[in-house]
């Protein structure tokens, strides 16, 4: 499926974007593992986030779906073993995040997914994992998935990460959830705390300190989670595409309606003012777990910064569409530290690099980043290529929005494991 984009003068209006995959993944698993009907609204139905609903139903929990509102009536934690092997799909989280959950009860699994998922580094969890007992076969080459899984009673441990990584730190935590013992996670930088949250919301030993994450295991015991309501606030990471999008564009004025402001997923926003953007944050709700308010930009010339340091990690969803801002701003922009792009759907710093470049931006690339040099006329007329990345096809339409002519965005079918509204929410927009 490809796409033509045509430019767009200026871009006005107001939205709504689907409910967050990160949260809508954590739910569908800690929701399986609760006693009685969890709820959940605004549930992302996204590719990735049904094969969620899929596992856990493989599992033993019973799912229902209204449109975005799922169902789920939990096993109060007597998961099953799954008749068959569970597909992932291309959802790196949802591999990460359910190895960890499974390896800490009796059940037997084993998860597969498409080849970009299969090409994507597990030793990250694996190593901490068979530290804490876990017995885990890594069957692709280098240590990668498939993962075959016989779970049962791990024993918590102390795990200093060598990277930043909410989805190594929250496989640690639900592996520790039925542990002997106490589990701690020191990061070299905040991370996403969206599980950390959602633990302590239902009322487990969870405690944050500084870097240092600490959970109190059940002894062997099935967890007590009770079920209860869920109202998913919008995606911030979905959100970005069109913030970014007016913000690059003078004269533009959106807003984006009950979108997540968890302060470890508005790096973005604190980038774009720092480029100039005028972004104001209104209707703000602290909700018990999650903020969530509605984000205002009025499009404005922006100019080049550097982006690096401890924040990337917080960031890396959001950087293809920043190197976007980063083609239209006034100067260089500079994307260091950030060589976790290398391992994501696509290897995004090439991506990101031969995305731009199709519509005449200048980049040079290095292994943990690279340099944009923004400014030029956005060049029409030519192609851009996804290669399968659903983050790198919203981003390059986005670019082209900007562009002289229609540029084509191939191979969009992908869009659908994360935003699968998104043409429909730009055709609103034009219209």
């Amino acid at each position: 499926m490809d796409w033509i984009i045509h430019p767009l003068p200026v871009l006005r209006g107001t939205l709504g974007v689907p409910g967050d995959k990160s949260i809508s993944h954590r739910l569908a698993l800690i929701s399986a593992l609760a006693r009685g009907r969890s709820l959940l609204h605004g549930f992302l139905d996204s590719e990735d986030c049904l094969h969620a609903l899929d596992a856990v139903a493989a599992l033993g929990a019973g799912v229902r779906r209204h449109g975005t509102t799922v169902e789920v009536e939990g096993t109060a934690g007597a998961l099953r073993s799954p008749a068959d092997d569970l597909d992932m799909g291309n959802s790196g989280t949802l591999t990460r995040l359910l190895a960890g959950l499974v390896a800490g009860f009796p059940v037997t699994v084993r998860l597969f997914g498409d080849a970009s998922l299969q090409s994507r580094p597990m030793r990250r969890i694996l190593d901490p994992l068979r530290r804490m007992g876990a017995d885990i076969v890594a069957e692709g080459e280098g240590e990668r998935a498939p993962l075959r899984i016989r779970g049962g009673t791990l024993d918590g441990i102390a795990y200093d990460s060598p990277v930043a990584s909410a989805q190594v730190k929250s496989a640690l935590l639900l592996a520790g959830l039925r542990a002997r013992g106490t589990t701690r996670i020191r990061e070299p930088a905040p991370s996403r705390d969206h599980t950390e949250r959602l633990l302590h919301t239902l009322g487990l030993p969870v405690v944050r300190a500084g870097l240092q994450t600490t959970l109190q295991g059940s002894g062997g015991l099935a967890p007590e989670l009770p079920a209860r309501e869920w109202h998913i606030p919008g995606d911030p990471s979905s959100a970005a595409f069109w913030v970014v999008a007016a913000a690059a564009m003078p004269g533009a004025e959106l807003t984006v309606r009950n979108v997540g402001l968890n302060p470890t997923r508005t790096a973005y926003l604190d980038v774009l003012r720092e480029m100039g953007a005028a972004i104001t944050v209104s209707s703000l709700r602290e909700a018990a777990w999650e903020p969530q308010g509605d984000v205002t930009v009025h499009g404005s010339n922006l100019r080049g910064v550097e982006i690096g340091g401890a924040r990337i990690a917080n960031l890396i969803d959001e950087l293809p569409i920043l190197a976007v801002a980063a083609a239209a701003a006034e100067g260089v922009t500079h994307i260091r530290d950030a060589a976790e792009l290398r391992v994501k759907e696509s290897d995004r710093i090439e991506t990101v690099a031969r995305m731009l470049r199709a519509a005449g931006v200048e980049v040079e690339t290095f292994p943990d980043g690279m340099v944009i040099r923004g400014g030029a006329t956005i060049r029409g007329g030519g192609v851009i290529e996804s290669a399968g990345d659903h983050r790198i096809a919203m981003a390059g339409a986005m670019l082209a929005l900007r562009a002289t002519s229609p540029v084509t965005v191939r191979g969009t079918a992908c869009v659908a494991t994360s935003y699968p509204g998104f043409a429909a929410a730009l055709r609103s927009l034009r219209g």
